[in-house]
C-alpha cells in the first residue's frame, strides 16, 4: 500500500483532495502541517457536503478536515484494531510518535503480523531404572532380547536456544561452569575442552544457522540418572522447533543415541535416551530389529503409594558410566555374567507384573534382588563404601534398593514400608546423605518457542 495516497498538504484544494481519494480506493484522506505531521482527516462524504454548502473546488481541504479523528500507534494490538473496525469505523491511520503516518489499517487490509524473533525452550527428564539394567546395550541384546522399566522424575535439565543473524555460536553450561564460543559451526565442531557431548549432538543435526545455547540441570553430573542423555534430549528438542519436518520421539532418542555412542564413543545401553524423551512409567523392549516402549497403566493409588514409598538418595560420589560400561561388556563375554544378566531380564517382567497388580511389597523384594545381581556385572559397579550405604539402609527400614545408572557412585533408590520411612530418612541424613525429592513425572521431552518482544527482552545479545 503506498501512504502518499492518503496524503496531502493542508493547503491543498478539494479538487486534488478528491483525486487522491479517487486514487487510494479508501473514501479518506490525511492532511498534513509543514512539518509532515498529519493535522487532520476528510472523507469523501465531508468533501461533498462542504461543496453542497456552496465551497468551491479551489477551497483549502483544511475547511473541511476533522482535526478529532480516529487514529492508532502502530504497537497497537491486532485485537483492539479489529474490535475499532467492527464497531463503526472503515478507516485507522497508525502514526508515530510524531504524528508521520506509517500504516493504513482497514476491514478489507489489516495484515498479518509480521513474524518476529523466537527462542526455543526445552526441557527434558532424568529417569530411574528398577531392573533389566545391562541387558539394553547391544552386545548383549544382539543375541538375547533385552528388557528393563523405569520411569521419568521431576529432575530435569533445561536448556534455551536463540537463532543469531550470523554465523557465530556462544554455549553456556551452567553445569559445566564453562562457555564456548565460535566463529562458525566449524569451528565449534574443532574447539577442545569438556563440550563434546554437544559438539557430538551439533556432529549429528548440522545446523546451518548461528546460534546461542544456555543449558541447566536439576542434578549433578555423573550421578547415574541418564544425565547425559537428558542434556541431549533438551538440546534437541530445541533445535526441533526450529525445523518444518520436525523428528518424532523415536528419531529424537535415536540421534541421542547416535551423537553420544557413536560419535563421542561413550559406552552405554539404550534405555537412558528413550526414557527421557517419551517419559511417564515404561517397559521397554530390546532387540536388533526394533525397540518397544510400551507405557504402564498402573492404577494411580498404586503409583501414589509407590511414589511414597522410594527414597532417592545422592551417595556424593560420581562415576564414569562409560569406563563401567566398557569393564562390563569384558566382563559379559564369560557365560555366567550373560546369564546373571538374562536372569535380570525375566526379574524386570516380574517387577512389570508386581506394579501392574500392586504388589509393592513383592516389588520393594525383587528391587533387592535386581541389586544383587547388577553388582555381579563387574567389580565397578559397587565398592565398601556403597555395600556399607545399602546394608545399613536394610538395616533401616529398606526392603529393597539399588544404584541407579552403571554404578560406581550417584544415586541409591530404596524402596521403604510407610512406618518405617522416617527412620531411613534420618539414618541417611546422619549419615551426611542427602534426599532428594522427586515425582513420577508423565511427560517426557518438552519443548516450546516463545517471542522476544513478548517477554521484554530488550536486552543485547553477545
Amino acid at each position: 500500500m503506498h501512504l502518499n495516497l492518503f496524503l496531502i498538504s493542508e493547503n491543498a484544494s478539494l479538487r486534488e483532495a478528491l483525486a487522491q481519494i479517487e486514487a487510494n480506493h479508501h473514501g479518506i484522506i490525511l492532511t498534513t502541517d509543514s512539518a509532515g505531521g498529519v493535522s487532520g482527516l476528510a472523507t469523501d462524504g465531508d468533501i461533498r457536503r462542504k461543496l453542497l454548502d456552496g465551497a468551491s473546488l479551489d477551497d483549502p481541504i483544511a475547511a473541511c478536515a476533522n482535526a478529532e479523528f480516529v487514529w492508532e500507534a502502530p504497537t497497537t494490538t491486532r485485537e483492539l484494531l479489529m474490535k475499532k473496525l467492527d464497531h463503526r469505523i472503515r478507516v485507522i491511520p497508525l502514526l508515530d510518535a510524531d504524528s508521520r503516518l506509517v500504516g493504513i489499517v482497514s476491514r478489507d487490509h489489516l495484515p498479518i503480523q509480521a513474524e518476529e524473533a523466537v527462542y526455543a525452550r526445552a526441557r527434558s527428564p532424568v529417569r530411574i531404572s528398577f531392573g533389566g539394567g545391562g541387558s539394553d546395550l547391544t552386545h548383549y541384546f544382539a543375541g538375547e532380547g533385552g528388557a528393563v522399566i523405569n520411569t521419568a522424575i521431576s529432575l530435569y535439565s533445561h536448556a534455551t536456544l536463540r537463532i543469531r543473524d550470523d554465523e557465530k555460536i556462544i554455549i553456556r553450561s551452567l553445569d559445566l561452569r564453562e562457555t564456548l564460543c565460535a566463529d562458525d559451526l566449524p569451528s565449534a565442531l574443532n574447539q577442545e575442552g569438556r563440550f563434546g557431548l554437544i559438539q557430538a549432538l551439533l556432529k549429528a543435526i548440522h545446523p546451518d544457522f548461528g546460534f546461542e545455547l544456555y543449558l541447566h540441570s536439576d542434578f549433578p553430573m555423573n550421578s547415574g540418572l541418564g544425565g547425559s542423555a537428558v542434556v541431549s534430549a533438551a538440546v534437541l528438542g530445541c533445535f526441533n522447533q526450529f525445523r518444518r519436518d520436525q523428528w518424532n520421539l523415536h528419531e529424537l532418542a535415536e540421534l541421542a543415541f547416535q551423537a553420544e555412542r557413536l560419535y563421542l564413543g561413550v559406552a552405554g545401553g539404550w534405555q537412558d535416551q528413550y526414557a527421557t524423551v517419551f517419559g511417564g512409567f515404561n517397559f521397554m523392549e530390546f532387540r536388533m530389529d526394533q525397540n518397544i516402549v510400551h507405557p504402564l497403566r498402573i492404577h494411580v493409588d498404586t503409583l501414589l503409594e509407590l511414589e511414597e514409598s522410594l527414597i532417592l538418595c545422592d551417595t556424593g560420589t560420581t562415576h564414569d558410566s562409560g569406563d563401567i560400561h566398557q569393564d562390563q561388556r569384558r566382563q559379559m563375554e564369560q557365560h555366567d555374567v550373560r546369564q546373571q544378566v538374562q536372569t535380570n531380564v525375566e526379574l524386570s517382567y516380574r517387577i512389570r507384573n508386581q506394579l501392574l497388580r500392586g504388589k509393592l511389597l513383592q516389588f520393594g523384594q525383587s528391587l533387592h534382588e535386581a541389586w544383587q545381581f547388577k553388582r555381579q556385572f563387574s567389580n565397578k559397579i559397587s565398592n565398601a563404601r556403597l555395600d556399607h550405604i545399602y546394608e545399613n539402609a536394610r538395616r533401616h527400614g529398606a526392603i529393597g534398593g539399588k544404584l541407579l545408572g552403571a554404578g560406581g557412585g550417584g544415586f541409591f533408590i530404596f524402596y521403604v514400608p510407610p512406618f518405617r520411612k522416617h527412620e531411613l530418612m534420618l539414618q541417611l541424613e546422619e549419615a551426611g546423605l542427602q534426599v532428594r525429592p522427586f515425582r513420577f513425572e508423565q511427560e517426557g521431552l518438552r519443548a516450546w518457542t516463545v517471542r522476544e518482544r513478548k517477554q521484554g527482552m530488550d536486552c543485547e545479545r553477545a
